[in-house]
């Protein structure tokens, strides 16, 4: 093989790289992250800046790539040592972690890259929001609540996503960071729950590894509830309309059905209520809100 072709990624290198960090869990966080564009477009001039939202999803998607994969390659021996996990690339051997950092640090390019292309303050502001990407897969190791630095990992998606439109700070984009914040670390904590018995054998700290699976569960559903409650204020502090509240009906009753079919003494249906509930309530939600702003008048 050539020099020239050997540069050249391989296949199924990249589709390794695509699955150690899981691109399409990319959509939790970013429906809110445009709900956040989306208003602050309303709010400015009513109409919707393509090349703006489009940048936005560059950034959004590069952060959460570099935040996967450092998350996984500081995480690797701790995956080796737990069932559930062990197959992951980087313990399997399907990617090396020379190749998983080089892929972290294209992305981290890419998204410093489209910061800079949406205006100064969101360059300025690009280290906060790696911060806690980098701090979070150590949270593990030093906190019983290494969901809250999650939390406040997502939060960021909706804040960013308004100050790439206003370039200016905005505590209804707060709000809503905030609702996204407390809605990962809350289903994260059901996630956590499967692996309480791994946890407490290698020293994993989590709330399910120390408090157990019941209080982890009422954890969650404490998080969801404090969740629709700053959806419902970052609705009224918007001035959303029917559509909108429309939307928090059918999240709320997800939220309601997330929980009926997730018990502390019955984690069977956990993987339907992680994917597929938990993606349903930012699309539905999203969908929603864009109706909403459109009847209200926001222009295509």
């Amino acid at each position: 093989m050539s020099s020239a072709s050997a540069a050249i990624p391989q296949p199924g290198r990249t589709k390794a790289f695509l699955r150690l960090v899981m691109i399409e869990h990319s959509i939790f966080a970013l429906p809110f992250a445009y709900i956040a564009s989306l208003t602050a477009m309303y709010e400015w001039d009513r109409n919707i800046h393509w090349g703006r939202l489009l940048l936005v999803t560059v950034c959004m998607v590069g952060l959460r790539t570099f935040a996967m994969a450092v998350n996984r390659i500081i995480d690797r021996e701790i995956d080796a040592r737990n069932p559930r996990t062990a197959h992951r690339e980087l313990v399997t051997g399907a990617m090396s972690v020379r190749h998983a950092w080089t892929g972290a640090l294209i992305a981290l390019v890419i998204f410093l890259g489209a910061a800079a292309l949406l205006n100064p303050l969101c360059l300025a502001l690009a280290p906060v929001a790696v911060i806690p990407m980098v701090i979070y897969p150590y949270g593990k190791r030093f906190t019983n609540f290494p969901q809250a630095i999650l939390g406040l990992a997502q939060a960021m998606g909706p804040v960013g996503g308004w100050l790439a439109i206003s370039g200016t700070w905005s505590w209804d984009a707060a709000i809503l960071g905030l609702a996204v914040g407390i809605w990962i670390g809350g289903f994260d904590l059901i996630y956590a729950c499967q692996d309480i018995e791994t946890d407490r054998e290698i020293g994993v700290m989590s709330v399910p590894a120390r408090f157990g699976i019941p209080a982890a569960i009422w954890g969650a559903r404490a998080c969801h509830a404090i969740t629709t409650a700053l959806f419902v204020w970052y609705g009224v502090a918007t001035g959303a309309g029917a559509f909108f509240w429309l939307g928090l009906l059918i999240v709320a009753g997800a939220f309601l059905y997330e929980h009926s079919i997730v018990r502390p003494h019955d984690l069977s249906r956990l993987n339907r209520a992680f994917f597929s509930v938990n993606g349903f309530i930012g699309i539905a939600l999203f969908v929603c809100a864009l109706l909403d702003l459109l009847v209200r008048g926001l222009s295509l």
